[in-house]
């Protein structure tokens, strides 16, 4: 059992060991609903997580699948309605360990058995109609060269092009190829194609791939470099018996994401990019490319939203995607032939991992909000009806409480743009009792605040006593190409401009106290506390965590240099953080991991020399912390370092913003 109140936000043990829903499948013939949920292990080193049959009736509660230590992940089904998962358990074929291999559980019952170990690990497994499975898996360009790298123990990499990291990995030798194989029905294991060989960057990190109905063709976004150290994302179409590939899209001003093939097999739907540039900000719509090849028909293109995640109906006449839109992100559906564009739920939510019932009348996805965490819910694909399923909470016996309500903030920008955000306010606050204001900054630039987070999880700091203010400013999506584009000249000030409108806002409310507030903010909200930082003293505290702070040293350090280039060009030090250092008086507390590629580590060091150099202390000291994480990346996921981060920040809020004695949290000694 797990708490069912406000405590489970009030004592961090508590929180981080809430199960945490993640991820949906749908069997090809409805009839079976799988769900990931993820629990921290037993030395809360990491979130492991197991796999949940949910009812899409809703007729039965959730039960769980499996219980391996190492957890289970990437699931799928056979045409027969077995499920496929991928899993580092222990195995004789398995060579390598931690290296998730591919597993089959029989849908009659009975254990589960290993069909693909290859040394690479497994990963984006499909399914095609007649029983090929394809999936990616890392390899040297060569069985020797690995086997001899391996046996010499050499961790060095020679690097031949650019990039060479990827969020919080290195990329090392060994690329990812498509496999290939027919599942027999016997107890062996598959006989695994090699489709692509040894083909570098192409399968990359951010790649994924569909195959036909008839499992003869696959298609992928299939990377390609560009001069000047880029790279963009192509099209193409791979035959699964001959290798032979043919490429569907390749235009440099635009790149293509997330293909899928229609139900009969002939034509592809994609998410399309057209690239942003120093002067125009990027645009994304939909498109439909005929799978034989052709001219791609964009659809939709004046709807002034980002469509992502295509997914078909069964009958071939729409596509179902999400888009943002004002501070949600609600499930859509677009017309293939009239591109006619239909919203399906009309709810505050944001709905992420549907499938549709091969009848057509449902849609299964997670629904999360930022008072609701995600859980599997359906929706009639009419549009007339949200159901709640049973899920693995309600199994489980999880039934959180939130401390507080939520409601919605709403101004007017200097330019007179409508502004909003999310303010989710303590029960205990009143005219009488005011609640100091967090104003959490949500990064990107290009999301919104509309979704439940562990990681910035707002109601932890309500259960505490604070309102969290969480607005959408220029740069965000959900509010059209406009928006966006106003943000685009000037990245730091109209966005700060924006933010202290909306907290204008919420502090002219009686139940918010107009004198004390705090700032928070990570990656691009990270940048953007540090742009307030040097802007306004009207915080008693900022939080900045995986920031940049310098823009010319973090756009030639990224592990997406060559996108930042692009965007901000050779000169950007205008919107620089940096540049206003001398004018910050408000205490800071940095937060930073040292496997932070996205961000190097290098801003957070930049900016804590730039805060103790300032110092008046004889001792050097002074108002601000900085917290680092060696083993951490962009993202705080360790349960016990999650633990830390909110300690070491609620400490550092009270300290500075209600004025209680500084006292470091004891985790840190």
């Amino acid at each position: 059992m797990f708490a069912t109140d406000a405590a489970a936000f009030t004592d961090l043990d508590s929180f981080v060991d809430i199960p945490r829903t993640e991820g949906l499948w749908l069997s090809p013939d409805g009839r079976r609903i799988v769900v990931g949920v993820a629990t921290p292990d037993r030395g809360r080193n990491r979130y492991t997580t197991a796999l949940w049959e949910v009812a899409p009736d809703g007729a039965l509660p959730a039960r769980r699948l499996t219980r391996s230590v190492e957890g289970e992940s990437g699931a799928a089904f056979t045409p027969a309605g077995d499920l496929l998962f991928v899993s580092a358990r222990p195995h004789p074929l398995v060579t390598g360990e931690g290296v998730g291999s591919l597993w089959l559980q029989p849908e009659r019952g009975g254990d589960a058995r290993l069909i693909a170990a290859p040394a690479g690990g497994v990963r984006g497994v499909v399914v095609s109609e007649t029983g090929t499975v394809v999936f990616g898996s890392t390899t040297p360009s060569s069985p020797e060269a690995g086997a001899a790298r391996a046996a010499a123990k050499v961790s060095a990499i020679l690097h031949e092009e650019f990039p060479v990291r990827y969020w919080d990995h290195d990329l090392a030798p060994e690329r990812t190829r498509l496999f290939a194989a027919t599942l027999s029905g016997g107890e062996a294991p598959l006989d695994l194609a090699d489709l692509t060989g040894h083909v570098g960057r192409a399968l990359d990190d951010e790649s994924t791939w569909d195959t036909t109905p008839d499992g003869r063709a696959v298609v992928a976004a299939w990377t390609v470099a560009e001069p000047g150290g880029s790279q963009r994302h192509t099209l193409v179409a791979i035959d699964v018996a001959t290798g032979e590939r043919r490429v569907l899209l390749d235009d440099p001003a635009h790149e293509y994401h997330a293909p899928r093939i229609s139900p009969d097999g002939t034509q592809v739907a994609v998410e399309v990019e057209r690239r942003s540039t120093v002067d125009e900000p990027e645009d994304r719509f939909l498109g439909v490319v005929p799978l034989a090849g052709g001219t791609m028909r964009p659809l939709a293109q004046d709807w002034d939203r980002w469509p992502r995640s295509p997914g078909w109906t069964p009958d071939g006449e729409a596509l179902v995607v999400t888009a943002d839109d004002q501070g949600r992100a609600p499930l859509w559906r677009v017309d293939l032939g009239t591109g006619a564009v239909s919203r399906l739920t009309a709810d505050h939510g944001t709905y992420t991992d549907f499938r549709i019932s091969p009848d057509g009348y449902w849609v299964y996805a997670l629904r999360s909000a930022v008072d609701s965490p995600p859980a599997p819910v359906r929706i009639a694909l009419d549009g007339t009806s949200i159901e709640t399923l049973p899920g693995p909470a309600e199994a489980l016996g999880v039934d959180l409480r939130l401390p507080g309500r939520l409601e919605e903030v709403t101004t007017t920008a200097d330019d007179g743009t409508p502004l909003r955000g999310w303010l989710a306010v303590p029960r205990s606050a009143s005219a009488d009792a005011p609640a100091p204001l967090l104003l959490q900054i949500h990064g990107g630039p290009h999301m919104s605040a509309k979704s439940w987070h562990w990681r910035w999880n707002p109601w932890l700091a309500v259960a505490r006593g604070y309102a969290v203010l969480q607005p959408d400013y220029a740069l965000s999506s959900g509010y059209g190409a406009d928006f966006i584009r106003r943000g685009w000249e000037r990245r730091g000030d109209t966005p700060f401009r924006d933010l202290m409108a909306v907290t204008d806002a919420a502090q002219r409310r009686p139940e918010i106290d107009a004198n004390r507030a705090a700032a928070t903010g990570a990656s691009y909200g990270g940048y953007l506390a540090n742009w307030i930082a040097g802007h306004t003293d009207r915080f008693a505290a900022i939080v900045t965590h995986a920031s940049i702070w310098d823009f010319d040293t973090s756009a030639a350090t990224s592990d997406l240099a060559y996108f930042k280039r692009r965007q901000w060009g050779g000169e950007p030090a205008r919107d620089s953080p940096h540049r206003s250092a001398d004018a910050i008086t408000t205490p800071m507390l940095v937060v930073h991991g040292e496997r932070d590629y996205r961000v190097p580590v290098g801003n957070a060091l930049h900016l804590w020399w730039e805060l103790c150099a300032r110092s008046k202390a004889d001792d050097g000291s002074g108002p601000h912390k900085f917290l680092y994480f060696p083993d951490e990346g962009h993202f705080i996921r360790k349960p016990c370092n999650v633990k830390v981060f909110y300690a070491t920040m609620f400490a550092f809020l009270d300290h500075h913003v209600r004025g209680v004695p500084w006292q470091r949290p004891e985790l840190l000694g």
